[in-house]
């Protein structure tokens, strides 16, 4: 067991302070893929307003109905595949900010789960005889603070899985434009 009180409060402070690494590196993923999704929309609506400017420059400089109902014409082919860029873009972006949630999230649990085996460890190697309830009871605490952790995982994973959702909205009401 540990030899100390110190030592079992520095262990629980290094698991709670990787617990808040965890949730940091995930937020912070979480925020690069809303602020790939506001690039991405800034460009596309700076090209909608351009190329409807240049759509309504060469309506009007047309020399007649004729002339003008093409030239409007001419424009719905490049609308509908700017729409399909865009959406292409967004679900690159979308399994982009998926992909690498995930990966970085097993890889923290992964980690969170041999630190945590190795404190159980430290904890239960030299268990004085008479012990017993005190393991149990660090046991039960190390357990809790894993809790926590696997909690704060879940709710950035809901988070970043209600920013896919929003997203994916988002997309849809572009694509019915």
């Amino acid at each position: 067991m540990f030899t100390s009180p110190e030592q079992f409060a520095s262990a629980t402070k290094a698991l709670f302070e990787f617990q808040l690494m965890t949730f940091n590196a995930l937020t912070s993923k979480a925020v690069q893929g809303v602020e790939q999704v506001v690039a991405l929309n800034v460009a596309t609506a700076k090209s909608t307003v351009e190329d409807s400017l240049a759509a309504s420059k060469e309506i009007s400089q047309a020399k007649n109905t004729q002339a003008a109902l093409e030239a409007a014409g001419a424009q719905v082919q490049p609308g509908v595949a700017g729409v399909t860029a865009y959406n292409q873009q967004l679900s690159e972006i979308i399994k982009d900010i998926h992909n690498e949630f995930t990966s970085a999230a097993e890889a923290h649990v992964a980690e969170a789960k041999s630190n945590l085996s190795a404190l159980i460890y430290d904890v239960t190697k030299n268990v004085r005889p008479g012990s017993e309830n005190a393991v149990a009871i660090v046991k039960a605490a190390i357990d809790n603070a894993f809790l926590g952790y696997e909690q704060v995982t879940k709710a950035t994973k809901q988070a970043v899985q209600a920013v896919e959702e929003q997203i994916a909205k988002a997309a849809e009401q572009v694509a019915k434009k």
